[in-house]
């Protein structure tokens, strides 16, 4: 019986260390989630503004041959898929790869028909371990990071695009709603859809040089802004499902104790009754 004390109290030991753990990682995830659902908020402005402007000039500029904007017959897609380096945070890459294998195998039939460029360590190793068709990868990624970060990876997808290598590119993400709600989204990036005609603000602009040459040199920019973006809203969400999952750990850690006290005293109280009753036997042997 003591050494069954002995170990739930040891059981209890462990499980408030742990508890400490998740509570101190969800304080954390919850400053970091203030930060970066800050970061892309603002973002949202400019990437709406850039997409309004690139409309405008696009509606404006008849039978323009730039190959973001023509749509040609799907040989090979490729995918940026967006996870975290790092786990503890609930299903958050579950969710998004789930989300990714399920477009690839309704899509494709085989793997020389689409191309991954992946974000995150989670990713990267998912896509590794079962042979997928890894075609570039970013790793190491900071907190609260800047767009000189992905940039090398965002124009190696917008190149491919332009040199026909792929013939559509998709942006794999969590799209952030709240701490507790993230949204796995595969939205089509290139070609550039089309605006609706009623979305288009009827402005009359004059280009230097040309409009042509200005949408050239903005549409680049514009697809590596819309990658940043989605990832501002990948870490928000990331950071999101991190606190919501630590903060379950805490809860069913503090559950946990709760029921190893409540071991503890029974086995406690049924130590001293065994005790108690060991005693009076010997009292009344020696009467």
């Amino acid at each position: 019986m003591a050494k069954g004390i002995r170990e739930i109290r040891r059981s209890i030991k462990s499980t408030k260390n742990t508890r400490q753990i998740t509570k101190a990682m969800k304080m954390v995830a919850a400053a970091k989630l203030r930060r970066n659902q800050e970061k892309a908020e603002a973002a949202r402005p400019y990437a709406d503004k850039i997409q309004e402007v690139i409309a405008s000039i696009a509606s404006g500029t008849s039978g323009s041959k730039h190959p973001m904007l023509q749509k040609r017959p799907v040989k090979k897609t490729g995918y940026i898929v967006i996870t975290s380096d790092r786990g503890l945070a609930g299903g958050y890459n579950a969710n998004m790869l789930r989300k990714v294998v399920t477009t690839i195998n309704e899509k494709h039939k085989s793997k020389d028909e689409y191309g991954i460029f992946v974000i995150g360590r989670k990713g990267r190793d998912f896509f590794r371990k079962r042979n997928y068709p890894v075609l570039e990868e970013v790793t190491g990624l900071p907190a609260s990071p800047t767009f000189a970060d992905i940039k090398k990876i965002a124009s190696a997808a917008v190149q491919m695009f332009a040199n026909e290598q792929i013939d559509e590119l998709y942006l794999c993400y969590n799209k952030f709603q709240s701490a507790i709600s993230q949204i796995p989204t595969v939205k089509q990036l290139l070609p550039l859809e089309a605006p609706e005609s009623s979305e288009v603000r009827t402005i009359n602009y004059e280009y230097e040089p040309s409009s042509e040459e200005v949408l050239a040199d903005l549409l680049p920019k514009y697809a590596e802004t819309l990658v940043y973006s989605a990832l501002l809203e990948a870490k928000a969400s990331e950071e999101g499902s991190r606190m919501t999952a630590m903060g379950n750990a805490t809860d069913n850690a503090t559950d946990m104790i709760n029921r190893y006290t409540l071991s503890y005293n029974r086995a406690r109280q049924a130590a001293i009754t065994q005790e108690i009753s060991e005693i009076v036997a010997g009292a009344n042997a020696q009467a």
